[in-house]
């Protein structure tokens, strides 16, 4: 026998006795995870990549990675320097065309389940460092605080790197560590959303306890010192939200107008991202007139609704009273009409949406849940779905083709690098004119092929 081969063998034979097994990983998990099977059953494995051959052990019932025997292409070295203990990016050994690629894939496979003529999405991915929002945890320790993501399943891992975050924010943890660090309120964990407006920082805290007048007076002087214009407080686990240090109103613009979005504020992870979904959602509208009616749902502040409104008359619904009370406040002069409603508790039921040209929906996480239904049932020919949650859109588009809708076109953002997240816009009709005018577009820019 070949010496080369002599040595293969006896290494099996030493990782067989040592209980070494080896796998080959067949795709991602939607944790990020690399997935195999083994003994018929099927396992996840942190760090790997599809493609790739490792060797591994079970501790108890948990697959644990020992070594990548034929490595992917598509793996590099992570340049974070806490990526090992950080929890916020589980697939940072993969090179980022990799990453779009997977996840415009997922899209496509997924679009693809429900209907049968799926164009190719488009797809977009946003640079490293751009990341404008995000929900940081807080952890006391001897002599001072931790500010950052939490590990898997474990504490608050100090963020003294991070390839994600927006330089302007990531230079003020240094800052925010010692002025937290002296808050009497803050007694073990807390939490912290940063939002990155135009005007600078935006600040919630959330501590267990109630800031004192020393606490406040420390946050105001923290707001002077780093130019920012406002940080609120709410007790951990209650929804109402006090603003502590105001100097001027903070603000973002979306489309032309200023908003000065409430407290924690739900914003697109990044400038860049946001553009490329609004620029997708109005490239998705029908032919409109002015007098067209735009019916919006889960508006939030109005990233969509202001754009919007050049479009057509906009009739916009948000369940949360403080995003629904900064949109009014942003939309005068405007086409636009803005209602507080609970689309989960009230959903909009067909009469109420008799008068809609086209609707444009961005549901939370859990999808549209109860309205998705009266949309189905409703006489509205064209929709624009705004998604962040695969699972949750391929539930609702199930329901929505069964009513006739078919899929004209999608949009892949890959605003969360190196995580599994995706954003997806999706447009729909069961205009039959539109349906065949845009088949027969696809069909006119499709590549030919000859046997020549």
């Amino acid at each position: 026998m070949h010496q080369s081969n002599m040595m293969d063998v006896i290494t099996m034979m030493n990782n067989a006795m040592s209980g070494v097994l080896n796998a080959k990983i067949e795709g991602l998990g939607t944790t990020g995870d690399g997935v195999f099977y083994h003994d018929g059953k099927t396992y996840f494995l942190p760090n790997t990549l599809p493609g790739e051959t490792v060797s591994f052990r079970f501790t108890g019932d948990t697959p644990e990675l020992i070594d990548i025997l034929e490595a992917s292409n598509s793996r590099v070295q992570p340049s974070c320097t806490i990526i090992n203990d950080c929890g916020g990016c589980a697939v940072q050994h993969m090179t980022l065309p990799a990453l779009l690629s997977w996840k415009t894939d997922r899209i496509t496979r997924l679009l693809s389940s429900v209907f049968s003529d799926v164009p190719e999405p488009a797809h977009y991915q946003t640079p490293p460092r751009t990341r404008r929002r995000m929900d940081l945890a807080v952890q006391r320790i001897p002599g001072g605080v931790h500010i950052g993501l939490h590990a898997r399943n474990g504490d608050p891992v100090d963020m003294i790197a991070c390839d994600v975050l927006a330089p302007e924010l990531f230079e003020l943890l240094t800052p925010l560590r010692d002025v937290l660090a002296g808050l009497g309120a803050l007694t073990g964990r807390a939490d912290l959303q940063i939002n990155l407006l135009d005007t600078g920082p935006d600040l919630t805290l959330s501590t267990p306890t109630a800031l004192s007048s020393a606490d406040r007076a420390k946050l105001a002087a923290f707001a002077r010192e780093h130019n920012i214009r406002r940080i609120a407080w709410t007790p951990i686990g209650k929804r109402e939200i006090e603003t502590v240090a105001q100097s001027r109103a903070p603000t973002i613009r979306f489309g032309s107008a200023d908003v000065t979005p409430p407290p924690a504020a739900f914003l697109q992870a990044s400038r860049e991202a946001e553009r490329v979904i609004q620029d997708a959602v109005l490239a998705g509208l029908p032919a409109l007139n002015k007098k067209d009616i735009i019916v919006e749902l889960y508006a939030g502040c109005g990233t969509l609704t202001l754009p919007m409104s050049d479009n057509g008359r906009v009739i916009a619904y948000e369940g949360d009273v403080s995003a629904a009370a900064s949109l009014r406040t942003a939309s005068g002069g405007r086409r636009i009409d803005a209602h507080t409603r609970d689309l989960v508790r009230q959903p909009l039921l067909p009469p109420d949406l008799k008068t809609a040209r086209v609707v444009v929906l961005d549901p939370p996480y859990t999808g549209a849940g109860p309205q998705i239904e009266p949309l189905a049932r409703s006489t509205v020919k064209d929709l624009v779905y705004v998604s962040c949650n695969p699972a949750a859109l391929k539930k609702d588009l199930q329901t929505l083709h069964k009513a006739g809708f078919e899929l004209i076109s999608s949009t892949v953002v890959d605003q969360f690098l190196w995580s599994t997240e995706v954003e997806t816009v999706v447009v729909l009709s069961r205009d039959p004119k539109r349906i065949k005018r845009e088949s027969s577009r696809r069909s006119r820019s499709a590549p030919s092929h000859s046997d020549s």
